[in-house]
């Protein structure tokens, strides 16, 4: 699939198959994380891949009981380990840095045939104590992934020149 079918085709999947994802489709999927850019090539970020059902129920919980990420197969968050760092324009660095993997990760995903539905909706200190993870680093997000049992017709999007401007900002 070229890269651009795989952006038109994505969709925020919240229904998904009772299947496991294959190791070799999630082991894709997390590499492109991996190769994805990062501010300074720091890498300064983890992620966890939760598959424990009780885990997903608890982080359906901390998201405000969303069902469909006790019911996805795989739960993968995503991790900033070095939250302070700002880069030189004064943006925090690991919410522009994960969120270039995820997109990578959403669309391999797609690629593989299956779904993710990107989560920024829930409580960062159940979500911590869940996974274990420490104080001093923050998840930015969480990332359903499964087969899709039934794929959302796509939402509509604003017109390109509603949305880009040449040479100067406009409203």
């Amino acid at each position: 699939m070229e890269v651009m079918e795989a952006i038109r085709n994505r969709r925020s999947v919240r229904d998904y198959e009772d299947k496991p994802v294959p190791e070799g489709k999630l082991t894709g999927i997390l590499e492109s994380a991996r190769l994805s850019p990062s501010a300074r090539n720091s890498q300064d970020r983890s992620f966890i891949v939760v598959r424990d059902k009780e885990q997903r129920r608890e982080l359906a919980q901390a998201a405000g009981h969303q069902l469909h990420l006790a019911t996805a197969p795989v739960i993968i968050a995503a991790v900033g380990t070095k939250p302070e760092y700002h880069m030189p324009n004064g943006v925090p660095a690991y919410p522009v840095d994960l969120a270039i993997a995820l997109d990578h990760m959403t669309l391999v995903a797609v690629d593989e045939g299956l779904g993710t539905c990107w989560i920024g909706g829930f409580d960062q200190e159940i979500a911590k104590r869940v996974l274990g993870v420490p104080d001093e680093y923050v998840i930015a997000a969480l990332l359903t992934l499964g087969f899709p049992k039934t794929i959302p017709e796509a939402k509509p999007r604003r017109a390109l020149e509603d949305i880009v401007c040449h040479d100067r900002f406009r409203k």
